[in-house]
């Protein structure tokens, strides 16, 4: 038994149409639940209850025990004063606030239908899965539930992601450009050496990428220099020692930050290797200048194909790391990697940018990112055994939201699927 079914049993009016008491057999109605408080607090805020007649409007606590208010301290919390009604599964002490009055308490066990709470244990405790609690289930959702779900998960995806460019954005004094070099050099950077990338691209004053950026000998000498890929000891490359020089003369030029280490290439294929990576985003900003403005006014992806459609330096035709020739190969970026892009940056970038704006774009988002590959990993191999297969990287991205987000930490009443299983017959 958890508090998360205590929740659901309220917000979703399965106490409707009984005779409800308080525990000193004063009459309860339910004239609002109240809205469902996710952070620190009452469970539910704004709620209107009438009890013995008289109608209160405050806070709803939930606890699956009385005694749970003492050992959480709420009778010396100021965030609990406003509580109007404590409902719990079993009413084992009566509780008061810090004003010292008794707080009215709902008990819950005598009021839920017994199929509730099978199919309750059923979900959570006679069924061992193995991958998510719902999986003997998860073909037979409703099909409209269920494409509507994945978008609402897929937009709450975005919300998340959110996060990380608002703090950019914070740090930057509201540079969008600066934030969109952020992002695609933690992109760039991949798995391994994406949250180094972001750090180093943090560190950098982007004005001066600004600066140096309609020349690609120059751009590249600066990444190289700044994110670590130049500190090799002992190369005698030609090109390598290029860079290097063209790194000090801009270091002192710009009093450039100390670097705070180096890329790690180990378990990377040769074409993620930083080497290649830097060269293809140096030329990247190299190519188009007002990358940000084109990406923000164009919204579909061909557009993107198109902008994105460059590649390493002829120096990396025949190299993956300084002074080691190899086999003659352009380093273009793959199509599967701009579709990353597009689903880790850009289409994040635009959802926090029409939001700036004041504008609507889920509807040209959704589009883009349904028009694009599902993703392969393990989640959405995993509900692809279940029989659901993502058809594109909406359904991708929203099925590693709701592994992530309820599954794994199982929040099912907190989910719309969960929710539905509960709802049915009770």
């Amino acid at each position: 038994m958890k508090e998360d079914l205590l929740h659901f049993i309220w917000r979703c009016d399965k106490l409707q149409g009984r005779p409800l008491t308080t525990s000193t057999s004063d009459n309860i109605l339910i004239v609002h639940p109240g809205t469902l408080n996710r952070y620190a607090g009452p469970d539910f805020f704004n709620a209107k209850i009438e009890v013995g007649g008289q109608l209160w409007a405050g806070n709803v606590e939930m606890h699956l025990k009385s005694s749970d208010w003492y050992a959480h301290h709420h009778e010396t919390d100021e965030n609990y004063t406003n509580v109007i009604l404590h409902v719990v599964w079993e009413d084992d002490v009566a509780v008061f606030g810090k004003d010292g009055k008794l707080i009215p308490t709902l008990e819950l066990k005598t009021h839920i239908q017994p199929t509730l709470l099978g199919k309750y244990q059923e979900l959570f405790q006679h069924y061992n899965p193995s991958f998510i609690n719902c999986e003997r289930d998860f073909l037979g959702f409703d099909s409209f539930l269920l494409d509507n779900f994945m978008e609402r998960l897929y937009l709450e995806r975005l919300e998340q992601k959110s996060e990380l460019i608002n703090n950019l954005l914070h740090s930057t004094n509201n540079d969008w450009e600066a934030v969109f070099f952020a992002l695609l050099a933690k992109s760039f950077g991949t798995k391994v050496n994406g949250e180094f990338f972001l750090q180093c691209s943090g560190q950098l004053k982007f004005s001066i990428v600004r600066k140096v950026s309609a020349d690609i000998h120059v751009l590249e000498s600066l990444l190289f220099g700044h994110f670590g890929i130049l500190d090799v000891e002992d190369c005698s490359d030609s090109y390598f020692q290029e860079l290097s020089n063209e790194y000090n003369y801009l270091s002192k030029k710009y009093d450039l930050p100390i670097r705070i280490g180096k890329p790690n290439f180990f378990g990377l294929r040769p074409r993620n290797f930083p080497t290649i990576r830097i060269s293809q985003l140096a030329c990247l900003l190299a190519t188009h200048q007002n990358l940000f403005s084109a990406l923000m006014e164009n919204r579909g992806r061909d557009t993107v194909y198109r902008l994105f459609d460059i590649a390493a330096s002829t120096y990396w035709d025949t190299h993956f790391t300084f002074g080691r020739a190899s086999r003659k190969s352009k380093k273009k970026l793959s199509r599967s990697f701009i579709d990353l892009l597009m689903i880790n940056t850009i289409v994040p970038l635009k959802f926090c940018y029409a939001k700036h704006l004041g504008l609507d774009w889920s509807e040209d988002l959704l589009d883009m990112v349904s028009g694009i590959k599902a993703e392969k990993n393990s989640i959405v191999k995993n509900f692809a055994h279940l029989g659901s297969a993502s058809k594109n990287a909406l359904e991708s991205q929203a099925k590693i939201q709701l592994h992530t987000q309820y599954c794994s930490k199982n929040k099912c009443l907190r989910c719309t699927l969960g929710a539905d299983l509960l709802n049915r017959n009770t």
